[in-house]
């Protein structure tokens, strides 16, 4: 096996060339050298003969050549056409000599690749390399075109993250003027982030900006993780993650004025520098409505906005204002009415006034909506992301919002939405070009927790369930105390609307530790949920449920033994839940709040009882965003008009709702058997924090402090046996703990120590919880 020759400028042969080019240029101009009056040689050539040449007929090298029998030339000619055929990438080698009034043209032609084959790679297998490449089989081989193949295959490398990839052509000569070419890769090892740096931010420091990146840092779980290769392509989308969290903070003037990658001397490490300029954070000054209209009141659209002087200043903060104006002018029946925001900006006290101007716009309409690349997804689950239709008024900015909705589905890799003029200058074509990607997925997974043990899941779910947009999810998952199924479907746009309808049905088998018994519920639930505000949803449901208590143990609390004795549960009724989330829609991204309150109203054989829930959250991050803040209460209420609730229906508090006790570890319990009965009402607020611990952020390692207080009480029914802390009676705890995120899944350490508690009270001063997914 031979080297592949590396090609300079002008081919594999310009060497030869270019001497041969010295050596006519010499003969031809010899009369030139002498001092006497220069006199640019000609010739007329009688005859041409060539010679080497097998495939290439001699026509096609004359006309390179440009001469012609009898035709005089001049060397300067003669040489252009010389380099012509040299430079057709026809021939290897060109050698062109006059003899008298003959032109001699020697020729080698390329070979024909007889085979191409790679060696050294591993990473890419052969089918993938052979789609990057352009050379083929039994084809004249192109010295520049195998140049670029070697290229690429480097550049497919290198966006896995592994820059010291090397390509290396060779040959194998081969009979009858043919090679076999051979590409030899080294792929050297992955070119990590070693460390990544920012220069000039003042505003929020290295690890906080750190977090925000896609590109992370190489840390302990170096091998598992990926996210800390250095490719090209995610360094962009970094520059412009940046970007958008300053924009979003009131930043205006924000820019990254270069990404530094400094290789080490290995090139298996990369040391990655952000040059920031942050500029000053603006908030926003005077708030106005104006309006070119004689029919628009400003007034009443003003009244619609919700951005306030003093808010820091965002982008969305405008966007969003434009959304309710907009919508505002549906409801007025106002058709062809254009929002333009007018910024000015007053730096004595960075401040930005925003003025919203109401004025007419061109008289557009959407034509059609044309949809292109979906095999799978049906054209309308993409055109109900749209809030225009055939004919309605051409909105820009509603159609740009379209396309971040089509994007934000997931179920393409790529898709472009762009408008064009239709049939007449007043329409609008908009094209929706996309490409699908997988949407479905089969998973196993472990987790462990110090109060269930290790157990065992698995899930198929599919997100674009037939192409129609609906997701489905089936899950399995057993416990050394619990056994679960279920089966999840939604179908987003229920009869074309803004309606969900949900399906879900599950069924468990548990048997606590700390229950003498073992239970069976199954839960049958349709429901539909649809926005009832900007960040309201209103979800009703029909529910039917089944319960029964079995294998009791005969040491069990009387109140377990008579509760079990009783007919199993059918019970079927009606429900609703209000919810209310800003904590991914809100306008201020470091803070939101979570709400729900429902109720559910429940009758079966010989019982009716109604359940209600309240869940209450709010985040925030402090101290330029280091320390995220969490407080949640959550309560629940079990209330029976007829019967009572049996022991599979009533709370029990594991660490889920309070930490630092046991499952079933406080509320009432049967004194005598030390038995945990589980209460009718329960009510918990937990207080949380979490911060750096100063360990390097790649690790995934953060601390946190907590503090838990709550109760559990109420029973119905007693049946004489010794109950105690039936009434409400709060207990708290306080910890500490030890967040580690790592590529098997989120592992949390919470040391805990109550400072009031009972005492049967079950504390639990360790737990230990994993989650995973494979």
């Amino acid at each position: 096996m031979t080297e592949f020759p590396r090609r300079k400028a002008g081919g594999f042969a310009k060497a030869a060339g270019l001497m041969a080019s010295v050596a006519v240029l010499s003969t031809f101009t010899s009369v030139v050298a002498t001092p006497t009056v220069a006199v640019a040689q000609s010739f007329a050539f009688n005859s041409v003969e060539i010679d080497g040449n097998q495939r290439i007929e001699d026509a096609t090298i004359l006309s390179y050549m440009g001469i012609a029998r009898g035709q005089t030339v001049s060397a300067a000619e003669v040489n252009a056409g010389f380099r012509r055929l040299e430079d057709s990438g026809l021939f290897e080698s060109v050698d062109v000599q006059p003899r008298g009034n003959t032109l001699v043209i020697n020729v080698v032609e390329y070979p024909t690749v007889n085979r191409i084959s790679f060696e050294g790679n591993r990473r890419l297998d052969d089918d993938a390399i052979s789609e990057i490449i352009e050379s083929q089989e039994r084809r004249v081989l192109n010295p520049s075109q195998v140049e670029r193949d070697a290229a690429r295959i480097a550049e497919a490398y290198s966006q896995q993250g592994r820059l010291a990839a090397r390509v290396q052509p060779r040959i194998i000569r081969r009979s009858d003027n043919r090679i076999d070419l051979v590409y030899e890769v080294f792929e050297g090892d992955v070119s990590e982030i070693e460390r990544i740096s920012f220069v000039g931010n003042q505003a929020y420091s290295d690890r906080r900006l750190r977090g925000v990146l896609e590109t992370k840092q190489a840390g302990l779980l170096r091998r598992l993780i990926r996210r800390d290769t250095y490719i090209e392509d995610r360094i962009a989308f970094d520059r412009q993650v940046l970007s958008d969290f300053y924009a979003a903070r009131g930043y205006v003037d924000f820019r990254v004025l270069s990404v530094t990658p400094e290789l080490t001397r290995e090139r298996n490490g990369v040391f990655l520098n952000f040059n920031l300029e942050e500029g000053q954070q603006f908030h926003v000054g005077n708030v106005t409505v104006s309006s070119e209209l004689a029919n628009v009141d400003p007034d009443l659209f003003a009244e619609a906005l919700r951005i306030e002087t003093g808010d820091v200043y965002s982008p969305t903060l405008v966007e969003n204002s434009i959304a309710r104006l907009e919508r505002l002018t549906v409801q007025q029946q106002l058709q062809f009415v254009r929002i333009e925001p007018r910024i000015t900006r007053n730096d004595r006290d960075l401040t930005l006034d925003v003025e919203f101007v109401l004025s007419r716009g061109p008289r557009v309409f959407v034509e059609r909506i044309d949809i292109e690349g979906n095999t799978t997804t049906l054209d309308r689950v993409i055109r109900r992301e749209f809030t225009v239709v055939e004919g309605d008024p051409f909105n820009p900015r509603e159609v740009r919002q379209a396309a971040e909705r089509i994007r934000a589905l997931g179920f393409f890799s790529e898709a472009d939405v762009d408008a064009r003029e239709g049939s007449s200058p007043d329409q609008v074509i908009v094209d929706v070009d996309v490409t699908e990607q997988p949407t479905g997925s089969i998973s196993f997974g472990a987790n462990y927790s110090t109060s269930d043990g290790v157990g065992l899941v698995g899930s198929f779910s599919e997100r674009n369930f037939l192409g129609r947009g609906q997701s489905l999810r089936v899950s399995l998952g057993n416990s050394s105390n619990t056994s679960t199924a279920g089966i999840q479907f939604v179908e987003p746009a229920f009869l074309g609307r803004d309606l969900a309808f949900g399906l879900n049905l599950s069924y468990s088998n548990n048997t606590a530790d700390y229950a003498e018994y073992s239970s069976n519920i199954g839960i049958f639930e349709p429901s539909l949920t649809f926005p009832v505000s900007e960040n309201g949803r209103l979800q009703v449901r029909l529910k039917a449920e089944y319960g029964e208590m079995y294998d009791v143990d005969d040491e069990a609390s009387v109140i377990i033994q008579n509760e079990a004795d009783e007919d199993a549960l059918e019970a079927g009724g009606a429900g609703y839940t209000y919810s209310y989330d800003t904590r991914t829609t809100g306008l201020n991204p470091n803070a939101g709040v979570f709400l729900s309150f429902g109720q559910d109203f429940m009758a079966g054989n010989d019982v009716q009882y109604v359940e209600t829930n309240i869940r209450a959250q709010a985040q925030a991050f402090v101290l330029n965003e280091e320390v995220e803040l969490r407080a949640t209460f959550e309560a629940s209420n079990l209330t029976f008009s007829q019967g009572s609730s049996r022991a599979f229906q009533r709370y029990y508090l594991g660490s889920r709702y309070m930490r630092g006790f046991e499952g079933g570890g406080i509320g009432p319990r049967d004194a005598s058997e030390d038995a945990a009965l589980g209460g009718n009402n329960f009510a918990v607020a937990r207080f949380e924090a979490e911060f750096p611990i100063g360990l390097p952020e790649e690790y995934g390692v953060s601390g946190g402090v907590f503090y838990d207080i709550g109760s559990l009480w109420g029973l119905d029914k007693t049946y004489n046996a010794d109950v105690r802390y039936e009434d409400f009676s709060l207990r708290q705890v306080a910890g500490v703990s030890i967040f580690w995120d790592t590529p098997i899944g989120p592992l949390r350490f919470n040391w805990s120590e109550p400072i009031e508690r009972r005492a049967q009270d079950k504390p639990r001063t360790f737990e230990f919880t994993i989650s995973a997914e494979f």
